[in-house]
């Protein structure tokens, strides 16, 4: 009798009692550790956590759209005080059919309204406040912009979610607000008749709540009756201000929900969670099985996810919950997330958008993107035009799948999510061919992920070149979709390889697809001597428009045009051939090759710093650190201790200048020193110092960019200082990448 080793009866065994073991978990949301489990156990688990159809449903919308729209549009600030008038929201248009032309221009599904931001102000004709569009001119204070957008929402086919910020500035600073007023918790009704403004929905609920949270309720249930269906609902974590201890009785807003909009998915609860940052940034591998501590089914409050690794092996053995979260990856197309001004608020270009739906949606989330509407009600011509030409790039690259008529096995060719092929330790690939050589540049994947979870965790995709087969792409987890991006090739035959996954992965869809590389984004470098380079953008985020990174090499056939003077660049501008001198100027830049055009990339830039001095340094060890805040260098940083004596930056320009703003730029590598508000002072003799204003940079937590504050009327100074006075999360140090003086 032939012998069989140990070795392989002990692996048969193992893999005999982990198929075992999985056979006797079912498939749910929420799946909860025990003391006694394994750490194979709790990966055997991790295999059964699926969505539910909610979340699925979200997952399977992919784009959607932001909209940011109150009284900071017109004040032009991020975040409100609560204490503005009514009326400064001066409206006199709404255009939202144009809105959700643009959004479903762009492939978007769904729109989600700031129907109340953290003011407190309401763009729908509320019972239950006055504060907010019925207190405006607008439409005579009958307007109601929910209304109108859930209108044109049905009109072009498209979702309908809210944002309701649960904190409510006005509702704290007024002298009558309910926001931490200490009031008595007891038994309410939901929704509080108003005379002569009765409810279509009789459906009446009874909650043990304080008057904020009843306040709060009702208007849930106004936008939930009145303005839907409602298929998200959002909750903004931000809490610029609190008072009283003031708690939200989350359970009672889920019970209202769930029982009123319940397709709806929750944002910022057990539902959907944030990336983790408003810039756009995406994870390498981005988990939606998520260990918590308690169970995500009864917790109310839930934390920001923001780790790099959420979900791998070592996360989930910590936990004793495990629950399905999805991802919204979410920015906004402008500098900010409220409209400020068309000439001076920077626009995302088409390439960055889709590069950000192609890591976001391609990486296993949801793409959120905000558009703000400017003062005349409409969406402007460049956010437009982007949406426009994303839209179109889109369906030019996933519009047609090069796989369509290829042979393999079916269930992963008939683009049906229902249908999978499970693949197992032994037979751990999918082959496809084609009947004729493709040339490809995109893989989409997907795998079955409401009947077998998440659990690639690690694959490559090859294709047989050269009578071999060759890897052109791997990555690690797959889930709902992953979108692979490579160089191009041809072949006729491809093939995915799982190399782990946490059991037997069932996989959905494999398509292939060709993206036609456009010319280059642009980038600037300029010098302290004022030389500026223009070269190909390298991009955070591992962008590589040609499966490389192109950063100095243009390719063959590409050219850079620029201005200088504003006007937008052309083949009929100066052709870039070496690095040019600027001082003071707006540099626009695009690359043209073979007729085709990239996105214009524009920069102002300020005054010269090579004759710069500085006038406050602590020690001569800190005076080489310090200059740092202005040696053109925007990779190096100055970083001290936040006080009186340390903080501040004075700096000696070397000649009287005209100033007409500056502009702040913090590092990257050090997130705990952001200057979030400070006064410029000036002086004459570079000794005695004048306060001239204050400024403040919002959220740069969250997008720690550059920002630019523009002065009230123009400065003639040749010594400036900037003194910090608030420091973003109340860190306790400051930090400067880069300072910029810009001047008419």
């Amino acid at each position: 009798m032939k012998r069989i080793p140990i070795s392989v009866l002990a692996g048969a065994l193992l893999y005999f009692n982990a198929n075992a073991q999985n056979s006797a978990i079912t498939l749910q949301n929420t799946i909860p550790i025990t003391l006694n489990d394994t750490k194979s156990t709790i990966i055997a688990k991790a295999a059964h956590v699926v969505p539910t159809a909610n979340q699925l449903a979200a997952l399977k919308n992919e784009f959607i759209a932001f909209i940011h729209f109150g009284p900071n549009t017109f004040t032009r600030m991020e975040w409100g005080n609560g204490k503005e008038d009514p009326k400064i929201f001066d409206l006199k248009e709404l255009h939202t059919d144009q809105w959700c032309q643009a959004m479903k221009s762009a492939g978007m599904k769904m729109v989600i309204l700031t129907a109340k931001h953290h003011d407190g102000f309401v763009l729908w004709q509320s019972r239950y406040t006055s504060h907010g569009v019925m207190s405006t001119n607008f439409e005579n204070g009958n307007g109601d912009v929910v209304k109108a957008l859930s209108a044109s929402c049905k009109k072009y086919g498209l979702k309908l979610g809210i944002y309701l910020s649960p904190a409510d500035l006005f509702q704290i600073e007024s002298p009558t607000g309910l926001y931490g007023n200490l009031s008595q918790v007891n038994k309410r009704t939901i929704p509080r008749q108003v005379s002569g403004r009765p409810f279509a929905n009789k459906t009446k609920f009874e909650f043990e709540v304080d008057d904020y949270n009843e306040y709060f309720l009702n208007q849930l249930f106004e936008l939930l009756t009145e303005y839907g269906p409602i298929d998200e609902v959002w909750f903004d974590g931000a809490h610029p201000k609190t008072k009283g201890g003031q708690k939200y009785n989350y359970a009672a807003w889920k019970k209202l929900i769930h029982t009123l909009a319940p397709k709806a998915v929750i944002f910022g609860k057990e539902d959907i969670r944030w990336c983790g940052n408003e810039a756009g940034g995406t994870r390498k591998t981005e988990w939606n099985i998520i260990p918590y501590s308690e169970n995500p089914k009864t917790a109310t409050d839930f934390p920001d996810l923001t780790a790099e690794s959420l979900g791998d092996r070592n996360d989930l053995y910590k936990g004793k919950y495990l629950h399905y979260q999805q991802a919204e990856t979410n920015t906004s197309i402008r500098e900010g997330w409220f409209y400020r001004d068309d000439e001076k608020q920077k626009i995302r270009s088409t390439d960055d958008v889709f590069d950000i739906y192609e890591r976001a949606i391609g990486g296993n989330s949801t793409f959120l993107l905000n558009i703000p509407p400017n003062r005349e009600g409409k969406f402007s011509p460049g956010d437009v035009e982007v949406l426009t030409e994303v839209g179109k790039r889109i369906n030019e690259t996933y519009g047609k799948n090069l796989f369509a008529r290829a042979k393999g096995p079916k269930e992963i060719l008939d683009k049906s999510s229902a249908t999978y092929s499970l693949l197992t330790k032994a037979k751990n690939s999918l082959e496809i061919t084609t009947s004729s050589p493709v040339t490809i540049n995109r893989i989409v994947l997907q795998e079955a992920i409401s009947s077998h979870s998440e659990r690639v965790e690690e694959h490559i995709f090859e294709a047989w070149l050269e009578n071999k087969w060759q890897t052109i792409a791997s990555a690690t987890n797959i889930g709902y979709k992953r979108i692979l991006r490579f160089p191009e090739v041809t072949s006729s035959r491809f093939r995915l390889k799982v190399l782990s996954s946490r059991a037997s992965p069932a996989i959905a869809t494999i398509e292939a697809h060709y993206y036609r590389s456009k010319p280059p984004q642009l980038q600037f470098d300029r010098d302290l001597n004022g030389l500026l380079t223009i070269s190909s953008k390298k991009h955070e985020f591992g962008w590589k428009p040609h499966g490389q990174d192109a950063t100095g090499n243009l390719g063959m056939g590409t050219e850079i045009y620029y201005t200088t003077d504003g006007t937008e660049p052309s083949s009929a501008s100066k052709k870039y051939t070496s690095p040019i001198q600027v001082v003071s100027a707006e540099v626009k830049a695009i690359a043209i090759a073979k007729n085709d055009k990239g996105s214009v990339a524009k920069e102002t830039f300020g005054l010269l710093k090579k004759n710069w001095k500085l006038l406050n340094a602590a020690s001569e060890a800190n005076k080489k650190t310090e200059t740092m805040a202005f040696d053109a260098n925007k990779e190096t940083y100055w970083q001290t201790e936040f006080n009186e004596e340390t903080s501040p930056m004075a700096i000696d320009l070397g000649a009287v200048h005209k100033l007409t703003a500056f502009s702040y730029t913090p590092p990257k590598a050090f997130l705990d020193g952001m200057i979030e508000k400070g006064i410029i002072q000036t002086s004459k003799d570079g000794k005695n110092w004048e306060n001239i204003e204050t400024f403040e940079f919002g959220n740069l937590i969250n997008d720690p960019t550059a920002r630019t504050h523009y002065f009230k009327k123009e400065i003639s100074t040749r010594y400036i200082k900037l003194q910090p006075t608030a420091i973003s999360g109340n860190k306790k140090s400051v930090a400067i990448a880069e300072l910029d003086f810009f001047e008419q």
